[in-house]
């Protein structure tokens, strides 16, 4: 059985994000969205209990794909669930060069552990996580780039009133 990681912060999780794992959906008999907990230099406007919420509440449609929490080092984390493939996204070129260097180290910690790179449908090349935390930080924008529930989440959050 090919299982899956498909790691991440997912703060918060985007259509871009849903459509990957569609992808690696497709491709694996078992997908892990293995959200990190605060290992990240990334610094995150939701708990990682709400990012993980939020990915979970999107995948009534998949049936193959589960989501947990981790913390630590990836590699060690994927060995643990029997995982031997790391599934990343790319959108646009800037992304490669940190995603190589990613790949490169996890493979340095452990040769047998691949990494695949998906792309998006076209329509979320441009969009990121950050991206829309920054959208919505001045008012709630619809952009048609985030599930409903992150919609509401990110509303929530940055204190917008009205509908």
């Amino acid at each position: 059985m090919a299982i899956a990681l498909y790691p991440g912060t997912f703060d918060p999780v985007t259509h871009g994000h849903l459509d990957v794992l569609l992808r690696a959906s497709r491709l694996f008999d078992r997908v892990i969205v293995a959200v990190a907990s605060g290992n990240s230099a990334k610094s995150t406007m939701f708990s990682p209990e709400e990012r993980v919420t939020m990915v979970q509440e999107n995948l009534d449609s998949f049936s193959n794909v589960s989501v947990e929490l981790f913390d630590g080092l990836l590699v060690e984390y994927a060995r643990s669930k029997g995982a031997s493939v790391l599934v990343r996204g790319l959108r646009v070129i800037s992304d490669f060069e940190y995603e190589f260097q990613m790949a490169q180290m996890n493979r340095h910690l452990d040769a047998s552990l691949e990494t695949i790179f998906l792309m998006p449908s076209q329509k979320y090349f441009f969009t990121s996580s950050q991206l829309i935390k920054q959208v919505h930080r001045y008012g709630e924008q619809e952009t048609g780039l985030v599930p409903e529930n992150v919609r509401l989440a990110l509303k929530e959050r940055s204190g917008v009133t009205g509908e």
